[in-house]
């Protein structure tokens, strides 16, 4: 009857969409597209998809028509070839291994022999008294010498020398002709080198004195103390 509402037409076993639901799927689609950024071509390849009613792709298609060109990787891995061994194994000529310290030995260096005989009686001698004879007796051997190199001075030597030193002086200012200038000082000094020489040693004080009495500068043989 005239009541009876329009059935939708069938296509292919299934019902064909309104043209409302196709347009309003449409427009939604192409605002997304247009915030997505896509090229024309894009665009239109995509719309072509939706109007075919063809599942769209899951990667993009190329921004052109052209066919793209393949990228070439970012980084490509050095690729590892077998290294090739010689036939023949390199060997080093005996000129070479000779030449080098491959063959050259270690001189021997003999170690310092110990006296067995000096061991067993120190050995004795820690067991005995608790200590080392030995070492005690080497210390005051390495002692002794430094005592001997440094004698003290004889104080007595040192004042005949001053003694001397004074006459020559004396006998070279009466050469001059100026010995009243420097006599009395001269004699008074070696008059106090000569007490000092009594005390450490009389006799040979008077020794030297009786020297001195014969043989005076400026031929005075009397006792340099008067």
């Amino acid at each position: 009857g005239t009541g009876s509402p329009a059935r939708p037409r069938c296509r292919r076993g299934g019902t064909e969409p309104s043209r409302a639901a196709v347009f309003t799927h449409t427009s939604c689609f192409s605002a997304m597209m247009e915030e997505s950024k896509l090229t024309r071509f894009q665009r239109r390849y995509l719309m072509e998809c939706v109007k075919r009613g063809d599942t769209l792709p899951l990667q993009s298609r190329p921004i052109s028509s052209k066919e793209p060109t393949p990228a070439a990787p970012a980084f490509s891995p050095p690729v590892c070839q077998p290294s090739r061994l010689s036939a023949k194994p390199h060997l080093r000529p005996a000129k070479l291994c000779q030449a080098g310290d491959a063959y050259t030995r270690e001189k021997f260096k003999p170690r310092a022999r110990r006296d067995l005989e000096k061991e067993k009686q120190r050995l004795q001698n820690i067991l005995a008294t608790g200590k080392d004879v030995v070492e005690h007796k080497m210390k005051q051997i390495l002692v002794q010498p430094k005592e001997e190199e440094l004698p003290e001075p004889d104080r007595f030597e040192e004042l005949v020398n001053e003694v001397q030193e004074r006459r020559e002086f004396l006998a070279e200012m009466e050469a001059l002709g100026q010995g009243k200038n420097y006599r009395r000082i001269v004699l008074t000094e070696i008059s106090q080198k000569m007490r000092e020489m009594e005390i450490i040693d009389k006799k040979r004080s008077e020794e030297i004195r009786e020297i001195m009495t014969k043989d005076f500068p400026g031929g005075n043989k009397s006792n340099p103390q008067d």
